[in-house]
């Protein structure tokens, strides 16, 4: 305990009449250096307005955007086995469980839910990158497998937002084990004649990227979304080249014929909804009559 910090600094900041400022108030750009207000930000989808930088969403504020007037029903978390290798490095993995599940007010970093997108029926399934970089593990494994069924047993589309450095090192082999298991859930999807569309995010990388990700109907990605495998970094040691500019960007990726399209994010929920019309063969949705402006009556002639 640091008593200077805990203890004599609120003391002097009360004696004051100081106010803590959160941490978190401002919001630094990462292309530009800008300084975005939060609410801001908040308010625009967490994209910094000037320069269109898309930072990462919670996956809370990403299925409120999604779904229609930011309503849906959330799936039960799947119930599985907590830390079955013991493991530890600089800490126990349980510990870091409950120290992820405190900051993010989540189970595990799939989040799955079930509602209406241009009132199209969807299930969406989302990575959150907050809960230890999005990585995949037995309970997110699970939580995407049941994601899946679900879509089976109400015969709607799944729509997955992947956010992933991929596989969870803490639980070794099965955590490569979910790659198969979700895998073989996707094909029972499409066996089921039911659509299924990937938004990728940034990051999507790793066994994630190797797997259910990559395996989309139709592939949507968001501007500058790092996605690949390895990492740069990694690549560039084994090939010993350098690579070009841009690589493993959503924009690369798209001008090579890995990805369908790149779409802003105020434009996802709107494209998606089309995008599943189509495959489901449904009508567009009626236009909403406007009210005929009122007619104003003509001015009386002046009494002469």
């Amino acid at each position: 305990m640091n008593w200077i910090t805990n203890y004599v600094r609120p003391k002097i900041n009360s004696i004051l009449g100081r106010r803590e400022v959160p941490e978190n108030l401002w919001i630094k750009c990462p292309e530009t250096g800008e300084m975005v207000f939060h609410n801001d930000l908040e308010e625009n989808h967490f994209v910094i307005p000037a320069s269109g930088f898309h930072m990462k969403m919670t996956a809370e504020a990403r299925l409120k955007h999604m779904f229609d007037e930011g309503k849906y029903t959330v799936l039960p978390s799947p119930k599985v086995p907590q830390d079955p290798l013991k493991f530890r490095d600089s800490k126990k993995y349980s510990d870091r469980l409950r120290e992820n599940r405190t900051k993010t007010g989540i189970e595990d970093s799939i989040v799955s839910a079930h509602g209406l997108v241009g009132d199209v029926e969807i299930v969406a399934c989302v990575h959150d990158f907050a809960f230890m970089g999005g990585s995949l593990g037995i309970a997110a494994g699970e939580a995407i497998i049941q994601a899946f069924e679900a879509a089976i047993a109400r015969n709607c589309p799944l729509v997955m937002f992947p956010a992933s450095g991929g596989a969870r090192m803490q639980e070794g082999i099965l955590s490569l084990m979910q790659l198969p298991r979700t895998t073989v859930a996707l094909q029972m999807l499409k066996e089921a004649g039911l659509p299924y569309i990937v938004v990728l995010t940034n990051p999507t990388t790793g066994g994630v990227s190797a797997s259910y990700a990559m395996l989309g109907d139709i592939h949507i990605a968001e501007p500058g979304a790092e996605i690949g495998f390895a990492g740069k970094r990694v690549i560039e040691q084994t090939i010993r080249e350098k690579l070009p500019e841009g690589f493993q960007t959503s924009e690369y990726l798209l001008e090579h014929g890995m990805i369908d399209m790149v779409v802003h994010r105020h434009d996802i929920p709107g494209t998606v909804a089309r995008l599943l019309r189509i495959f489901l063969k449904l009508d567009a949705p009626a236009p909403v009559a406007l009210p005929a402006p009122p007619i104003e009556p003509a001015p009386a002639e002046a009494a002469e």
